[in-house]
């Protein structure tokens, strides 16, 4: 009895009175083992250069980029994405140096699997888009739309030199149809079983990418709305899950995280196999720029973001922050 008349005996308010009781009670928790790193590496640097559009993350040369990945190591972080960019006269309408056993992506696999051994899940983005000098994710035809079944041919070539190089899972970001069936075949053909497969099962058509887009010296010309998702659709993303884990994926991404953690949900909901999510580069560079403004408290909205990510459902985040973020759990 109160002042006020009584109240139920519930009082949900108690669960709350200290940051123990918090800690606690808490459903979700992250862990330095949900959490992935992107990386970048550009050939013929010979010192990292710091992303304008994100701060704190660089184009990494070979070597700071086996420091990065001994650090991943170190901090608990499970898996590190790699990302090659080429030297500008190395791009060409077939992304040639993408399949090349010595073009930067395959070389840095093998400088990192050098470094760290099974230690870390050494994953490698498998598209075209780095290599291409148009910056579609596939070959073009004559019309200069992208040729779906001539870039699985591609997509093929590629999983087998970077599965040859030390790739532990490949990641097909391409949203091509097919997909993940034909480089599960072709890894199977190549006596790579082994070699596992993220799928980038629901890869939106987002305005979030344009940092990415300086990180790996986009040539892109025009969109990729005929091939990444339409914002607008919840249900095609469903479809491409079933598809994809028909065609043989071991593990799931929904791609942007936090502006379609609805979407994170429902495939997480609708799947038994692990389920990741890519906080991506605008997601990053907005809490970045906010932080250097005074506008936010950094380190709260980076724990804030990232827990959204895994209440929402994943298993998996890959995040810029990962090494940092580990550290601090």
């Amino acid at each position: 009895m109160t002042t006020y008349g009584s109240f139920p005996a519930a009082r949900p308010r108690r669960l709350r009175r200290s940051a123990v009781m918090r800690r606690m009670v808490a459903e979700t928790r992250l862990h330095p083992a949900d959490l992935i790193l992107p990386a970048f590496v550009k050939e013929g640097l010979t010192a990292p250069v710091e992303i304008a559009s994100m701060p704190g993350v660089y184009q990494h040369t070979r070597d700071t980029l086996r420091k990065a990945a001994a650090e991943a190591v170190a901090a608990g972080v499970s898996g590190i994405m790699l990302y090659g960019v080429p030297e500008e006269d190395k791009k060409d309408a077939n992304g040639s140096a993408g399949t090349d056993p010595d073009g930067i992506l395959q070389v840095a696999l093998r400088d990192v699997r050098a470094e760290v051994g099974d230690d870390l899940i050494v994953m490698s983005d498998l598209c075209l888009d780095e290599f291409t000098d148009h910056g579609h994710c596939g070959v073009l035809d004559e019309h200069g739309r992208v040729d779906n079944d001539a870039t699985l041919e591609r997509y093929a070539e590629m999983a087998r030199v970077q599965a040859d190089a030390g790739a532990h899972v490949v990641g097909p970001s391409g949203m091509m149809d097919g997909q993940i069936g034909v480089i599960r075949a072709a890894l199977d053909q190549a006596d790579h079983e082994d070699v596992a497969i993220l799928a980038y099962t629901a890869k939106y058509s987002s305005a979030f990418y344009g940092p990415f887009r300086e990180a790996v010296a986009s040539s892109l010309k025009g969109d990729r709305k005929t091939y990444q998702q339409d914002p607008a659709n919840v249900r095609e993303s469903l479809r491409e899950l079933a598809l994809d884990l028909e065609e043989g994926a071991d593990m799931v991404m929904v791609k942007p995280a936090g502006p379609y953690l609805d979407i994170l949900a429902r495939v997480a909901d609708s799947t038994d196999v692990p389920v990741a999510a890519y906080q991506i580069s605008g997601e990053y560079a907005m809490i970045e720029a906010a932080a250097q403004r005074g506008w936010i408290d950094r380190d709260r909205a980076i724990a804030e973001a990232l827990l959204g990510i895994k209440r929402a459902g994943a298993n998996m985040i890959l995040t810029y922050w990962a090494t940092e973020v580990a550290r601090q759990l």
